[in-house]
This record gives C-alpha cells, structure tokens and sequence, in this order.
C-alpha cells in the first residue's frame, strides 16, 4: 500500500522557522517526483516546493526565498524548511508523490503561524 505521512506541523511564531517531514512507503522513491503543496479554505492548491527524480528544484513564488526542500534518500523521506513564516503561511500542507500520470498524497498536516 501506498503511503505519504506528514509530520513536524505544529504552531509557531511570526519569524519562526518550521521543518515538515513527508515519509514515504509502498513506492520506488528514486523514481518519483516529490512536493509539498498547500490549499488554504478558499484557495486554489499552491506550489511550494517540488523536487524531481533528476532533483531538480522549483520553488513558489510566494515562499520561493524562504523555503528549502531536500530528499533523505536512504529514509525515502522528503523534507521542506520554511524560515520568517508569517501569518499568511497558515494553512495545511501535503505532501506529493508523482511518477508519468500517476499521483500520491498524504492526509495533510496543519501549520499555524500566531503570536
């Protein structure tokens, strides 16, 4: 069975920094795309960070000078950084798992930025 778990969300404080976890099993990870994306009520889903197989790395527009994204290979975990969050980062987040036309997310994990 496939499976994307998300871990490390949490509340944290304007300016503070957070590190999400996505583990992943049941997949060839070398060969899978990875990312993080986040959809807020309302929103359209939003990129944040993607890595492909080949690790080459796109960033969001909106966190693209915060935000760092990085493959633990030997764990099959993707991870993501995310420095000077602010209040507008305040959403749940997923991780992805893509290969050609197929798909995989986890459950989402929620993070909260609040004095």
């Amino acid at each position: 069975q496939v499976q994307l778990v998300e871990s490390g969300g949490g509340l944290v404080q304007p300016g503070g920094s957070l590190r999400l976890s996505c583990a992943t099993s049941g997949i060839t990870f070398s060969n899978y795309a990875m990312g993080w994306y986040r959809r807020a009520p309302g929103k359209q889903r939003e990129l944040v960070a993607r890595i492909t197989s080949g690790d080459s790395i796109n960033y969001g527009d909106s966190v693209k000078d915060r935000l760092t994204i990085y493959k633990k290979n030997a764990k099959k975990m993707v991870n993501q950084q995310m420095n000077s969050m602010q209040p507008e980062d305040t959403t749940v987040y997923y991780c992805n798992g893509g290969i050609r036309n197929v798909n995989f997310w986890g459950q989402g994990n929620q993070v909260t930025v609040s004095s």
